[in-house]
């Protein structure tokens, strides 16, 4: 998903009620200016936050709640997904697109291609074989499909043609990592349409 990130300057008191929520500070209330409740606090003062603390070691509600320190600008995003969180939205996208590929009036239906919200766009190409290319992209990005073409030729060439992969395992090779890495900065740096 889109990193998005805010980062704004207040003054006491913070008009955010913050908590602790997974041993990251969020939102618990109160929106602005793009901060959304569910957003954490990924730094303050220019000093990263990881979890409760800053890099520094100080606590990250101690600092907000101590009035002498500021003006503070604080900067708030989205938190990375962990890996638990990963497979459960997986195995929930796969359900929704068994759904919707039964559910079709069309016949021979391919299932979700796209789905927007107001903050991105989840893009879903399946091949023939029934492997799931999946690519979350901001809500302004287009020509996403070449995209997830070049991404089926790279898994084609470095783990279909691998004669180590196993279908349905992940997929561990050097040379698949390094030119699906290639292959997304490609994209990030020309724009999509033109992978």
């Amino acid at each position: 998903m889109p990193r998005m990130e805010v980062e704004k300057t207040f003054s006491y008191p913070l008009e955010l009620t913050l908590k602790n929520y997974n041993d990251q500070i969020v939102v618990g209330f109160g929106q602005r200016d793009g901060i959304k409740v569910g957003h954490a606090v990924l730094g303050i003062n220019g000093i990263a936050a990881q979890g409760r603390s800053l890099e520094d070691g100080r606590d990250v509600l101690e600092v907000i709640a101590n009035e002498e320190n500021y003006p503070l600008a604080i900067k708030f995003g989205r938190n990375k997904l962990s890996t638990n969180e990963r497979l459960v939205l997986t195995g929930m996208f796969h359900s929704l697109f068994a759904i919707g590929s039964q559910l079709s009036p069309e016949t021979r239906s391919s299932g979700i291609e796209l789905i927007e919200t107001d903050v991105f766009k989840l893009h879903c190409m399946q091949t023939l074989t029934g492997i799931k290319f999946i690519v979350v992209t901001d809500i302004r990005q287009v020509g996403v499909e070449s995209l997830l073409k070049k991404l089926y030729e790279v898994y084609a060439d470095y783990a279909l043609k691998n004669p180590f992969y196993s279908i349905d395992m992940p997929i561990r090779c050097d040379l698949f990592d390094i030119n699906l890495q290639s292959a997304i900065e490609q994209s990030e740096r020309t724009g999509i349409s033109n992978v």
